[in-house]
Formats: C-alpha cells, sequence, structure tokens
C-alpha cells in the first residue's frame, strides 16, 4: 500500500489541536454552574435548588448537542459546525446577563439549553476532528483536549469569583459570552478534517480499518458493551458532585478544606482525562477503562464510611475516574467502530453519559432524603462491578478476534 505523508498536512494538525484545546477550554464552562449557582440565585432572588437545574437543563443539552452537532459535522465539515456551536454557547451565555428577577426561569434556556447546546457541539467537532489527525496517537491528541475542557474549571472559576464580586452577575455574563464570541469563532477557522489521501505512517492499519455508519454501529453488541459501561462507571460522579461542598462539611472538612477538596475534584477530572487517554496508547484502551473502574470502585465503597481527609482522597479518586471516562471512550468508539463517522457514532455513545446525569441523582436524591447516602454510595459500588463485566466481555470479544455480529 502506498503512504502518502504531506508535510504541510503534518503541520496542519497541530494548528488543530491548539485551535482544539483553545475551544475546549471555553467549552470547559459547562462544570462551572457551581461556581455561578448562589449569585445568581441571589441576584434572581431565586431559591438554590431552583438555580441548581441549570446544571441539569444544561446537561441534557450538551448531550443533545453533542448528537446533533456529531450528525451535522458529518455532513457539513467540522469547521462550520464548530461556529455554530461558538455563536450558539456565546449569544446563550450573553442573553443570560439579561434575565432579570422577573422571570428567572429563563436562565434554564438561555444558560442551560442554547449554552449547552453549543458547548455540546463544541465538544463532538474538536474531539472527532483531532482522532483523524492523530491515528497512531489518539490517546494522546484525545487527552489533550478533554484535559483543556477539565482544566477549564480550574483557570475560569477564580476569574469568574472575581467578576462576580465586582461587577455583578449580568456583567460577568456578558463578558464572559462576548469573550467567548470572539475567541471561539477565531478558533474555530482552524477546524477541519485531514485531507482524504492524509495516512500517517504508524497507522497503516488504520487506513483498512472498517468504518461504521451510525446504523452499522447500532446493529452491533460491542457499542451495547461501550455505551452501558459508560452509563454504569458514571454515577458515583454525578452523584457527588452536588454534595462536595456540603457533604465535606458534614464529614468532618472545615469549609476552607471543602472549597479545598472541590478544587482538588477538579484537578484530578482533568489530569485523569490527560493521563488516562494518554497511557491508553501504551497499554491499551482495555487496560485503561479497568484502570478507571478500579478507582472509581474503591472510591465508591470508601466514601461510605470516610471522613475527613480520607473523604477528600475519595472524591479525587472518583473526580480522577470520571475524568478518564469523560476522555476515552472518544477513542474506544473511533477504535472499535472507525473515524469517518465518528461525529454521530461517539454522539450515540454519548447517550449513556446523559442518561446517567439524569438517572442517578434523582434515584439518590429519593433514596438519601433523610441524608444517609450509604445506600447511594453501596448502588454505585455495584455499577461499577456491572460495568466492569460489560468491559470483560467487550475485552473477551476484541482479544478472541470475534467478528462483530448484527443482533
Amino acid at each position: 500500500m502506498s503512504i502518502s505523508y504531506d508535510v504541510r498536512a503534518n503541520r496542519k494538525k497541530y494548528a488543530v489541536l491548539i485551535a482544539g484545546v483553545i475551544l475546549q477550554f471555553c467549552a470547559g464552562i459547562i462544570y462551572m454552574w457551581s461556581v455561578f449557582k448562589k449569585p445568581v440565585a441571589d441576584y434572581l432572588d431565586w431559591t438554590s435548588s431552583a438555580s441548581a437545574l441549570t446544571a441539569s437543563f444544561m446537561l441534557v443539552a450538551f448531550v443533545a448537542g453533542i448528537l446533533i452537532g456529531g450528525r451535522l459535522m458529518d455532513r457539513i465539515g467540522p469547521k462550520n459546525v464548530c461556529v455554530i456551536g461558538s455563536l450558539t454557547m456565546s449569544l446563550g451565555i450573553l442573553a443570560s446577563s439579561l434575565v432579570t428577577p422577573s422571570y428567572p426561569q429563563i436562565i434554564y434556556l438561555t444558560y442551560g439549553v442554547i449554552g449547552g447546546f453549543g458547548v455540546g457541539t463544541i465538544y463532538t467537532c474538536t474531539v472527532s476532528s483531532i482522532q483523524k489527525w492523530f491515528y497512531d496517537r489518539r490517546g494522546f491528541a484525545t487527552g489533550l483536549m478533554v484535559g483543556a475542557f477539565g482544566f477549564s474549571l480550574v483557570l475560569f472559576a477564580p476569574l469568574a469569583n472575581a467578576l462576580l464580586s465586582g461587577i455583578g452577575v449580568p456583567y460577568t455574563f456578558a463578558a464572559f459570552g462576548i469573550a467567548f464570541l470572539i475567541i471561539c469563532i477565531s478558533a474555530s477557522l482552524f477546524i477541519s478534517n485531514p485531507p482524504k489521501d492524509y495516512v500517517i505512517a504508524k497507522a497503516t492499519s488504520a487506513s483498512s480499518q472498517k468504518q461504521y455508519t451510525t446504523r452499522e454501529m447500532l446493529r452491533t453488541r460491542s457499542f451495547y458493551l461501550i455505551t452501558i459501561s459508560l452509563f454504569l462507571i458514571l454515577p458515583a460522579y454525578f452523584i457527588l458532585n452536588p454534595l462536595f461542598m456540603s457533604l465535606g462539611e458534614a464529614r468532618g472538612l472545615s469549609e476552607s478544606l471543602a472549597v479545598m477538596g472541590v478544587m482538588i475534584t477538579g484537578v484530578c477530572s482533568a489530569s485523569g482525562r490527560l493521563f488516562i487517554t494518554w497511557i491508553s496508547d501504551h497499554i491499551g484502551r482495555m487496560a485503561s477503562l479497568l484502570m478507571i473502574i478500579g478507582f472509581t470502585l474503591i472510591g465508591s465503597i470508601v466514601v461510605i464510611f470516610a471522613e475527613n481527609i480520607l473523604f477528600v482522597i475519595c472524591l479525587a479518586l472518583v473526580a480522577f475516574g470520571f475524568g478518564g471516562a469523560a476522555g476515552i471512550y472518544a477513542t474506544v468508539t473511533s477504535d472499535h467502530f472507525g473515524t469517518k463517522n465518528m461525529g454521530s457514532n461517539y454522539g450515540f455513545v454519548m447517550i449513556g453519559f446523559g442518561a446517567s446525569a439524569l438517572i442517578f441523582p434523582l434515584l439518590s436524591t429519593n433514596i438519601a432524603s433523610d441524608g444517609d447516602y450509604t445506600m447511594s454510595f453501596a448502588i454505585c459500588s455495584v455499577t461499577c462491578i456491572a460495568s466492569l463485566l460489560c468491559i470483560l466481555i467487550l475485552r473477551k470479544f476484541s482479544d478472541a478476534g470475534v467478528k462483530e455480529e448484527n443482533l
């Protein structure tokens, strides 16, 4: 097989990578609602619980953006969809500056639905595009992308706090919206797919990999094993996420240590995205998934009784596992189903992410109404074991070279 290696195209991939990292930094605002929640509730004269629901709307819209944006990307290209996503995300945040105490629920639409949808389209386009450029280092490239998404909280949270204290809620939303509009649209112009004849020398096998359409993928058992394992590996993080501060203080942490614990989880989540995706290029995807499940399982079990610093360690383990899962599943998807239709295919896999984010927090709220989360974390431990079984079955098929069969 002849191999075309275009030096200019090889340089282009690093421009795409840098632009994608910038976009992911901005799109990581989806994890910043915990910073906005109280100031927004105070400004809109709203209850804290009502304000907290904004994050749920944003998360659902985020998954919808991944699904729809992925399908659009496969048709009109990543640059166009990234521009659309940048406009949608930025204008949603900018429109949030116009929400008044008279109609506070509008922020569900502006920041939650419109902003979240834009974040999802940016996320899927950048991740899908970079996987096509870095055939031989998918884990490395994807890790940088989603690592930037995770580190966004660490970098922007102090800035958001300063702005909220200094200029107030409306002007803070306006500042972020305008800044993201300029930065993200500019960066989107550099996002593209590689030329059709672009092949990395180290990845000759990638060029002969079967490129599944979404319809074909949905008829394979691997799709369901991958999606269900993602659904089952995430509950611990989604249940703990809104409880970091309150449960931390209940477990003996001072307010300052609880705040530090939140910052640590942000760093661990971003580190998991970087480390797990990078190491998966060396030890394999399945071994990396087993590592993620191990960290999450240990954290889920020990957090049942953990107090003080041990509680923070459990948060760190769960956050690291969550970050690793958020990073590696894009690569697992392309490994199994190819990169040609990555946008659409990954969007369907991410349904597991969205379903987990919705179902398990609601389940935990109902069974832990008295403030005792023992049963919630016990369920998380069980789901980790179930996820482990899915991965072991998937690995058995892969190791045995079992051909995908239609269901």
